[in-house]
């Protein structure tokens, strides 16, 4: 590596939404800071799969009603 060019890789404290913390190494804030995350994988729609299956089955829904009175010709 080019001495002087790369940013200062530290250690944190990450604190999860349910209030779990854990150490970790990162170019983010000062050696010792806490980051707190307003979304983690525990939260989030797309891991936990809450949302997105409200959102899919809204679609389905929606498809169902626009196409409710069509048939097809005998």
């Amino acid at each position: 590596m080019k001495p002087d060019i790369h940013p200062d890789y530290h250690e944190i404290t990450v604190v999860m939404t349910d209030g779990t913390t854990f150490k970790t190494r990162s170019t983010w804030g000062k050696p010792g800071d806490t980051l707190h995350l307003d979304v983690d994988p525990k939260s989030h729609p797309a891991w936990t799969g809450g949302q997105m299956q409200v959102i899919e089955r809204g679609q389905v829904e929606k498809f169902n009603r626009r196409f409710q009175n069509f048939r097809r010709k005998k």
